[in-house]
């Protein structure tokens, strides 16, 4: 899996919960089926109120975002235990959220479902970074560098879930790894 990841960014505030991720009225789309996945896709952040997000994380009628890049205070992925939150932001594709803290469901989901990399940064990025500002996350260094000013910024480790991340989730991870049989 990709591990280099440069873009313009998408900045959220502290306590994004999963129903401004992906509300409930969304959830009975199905992830499995493709031409579901990929509306998921389309209501991705779609919670967000107006006033506070001017700028929509997927624009009207698309099904990807302009923002493979999330970057959010703390405690992101609040609220819920549905998977389909980081399922959302990966079919908008999405690519990792760099936040200062996580909800430790959304954490796991992310590793379960393979979908974004949850990547905890020491610095309050969301007063350094505005919406549209070009980023690259490096998920070997550990950095992320603000193109416009040139400054790179320590993100902490993925440590032992990286490896699951990169496999595409848990069932890739142990298909791979041989702990289940392989798909047919």
């Amino acid at each position: 899996m990709q591990s280099v990841f440069t873009g313009p960014v998408y900045v959220v505030r502290d306590n994004i919960d999963t129903d401004q991720i992906i509300p409930a009225q969304f959830l009975n789309l199905v992830p499995t089926i493709r031409e579901e996945y990929e509306k998921l896709g389309s209501y991705a952040l779609w919670g967000l109120p107006d006033s506070l997000y001017p700028t929509r994380y997927v624009k009207e009628g698309a099904t990807k975002t302009d923002y493979p890049i999330v970057i959010s205070g703390r405690n992101f992925g609040c609220g819920s235990s549905r998977e389909h939150a980081p399922i959302a932001l990966g079919a908008a594709q999405c690519r990792c959220v760099v936040g200062e803290s996580f909800a430790r469901i959304f954490f796991r989901n992310c590793i379960a479902t393979g979908e974004l990399y949850p990547v905890e940064c020491q610095d309050r990025l969301t007063d350094i970074f505005k919406t549209g500002d070009t980023a690259t996350v490096d998920i070997d260094t550990n950095t992320i560098r603000h193109h416009g000013t040139g400054v790179v910024y320590p993100l902490k480790a993925l440590g032992e879930v990286r490896p699951v991340i990169d496999a595409g989730g848990i069932f890739e991870f142990a298909r791979k790894s041989g702990m289940m049989p392989q798909k047919a």
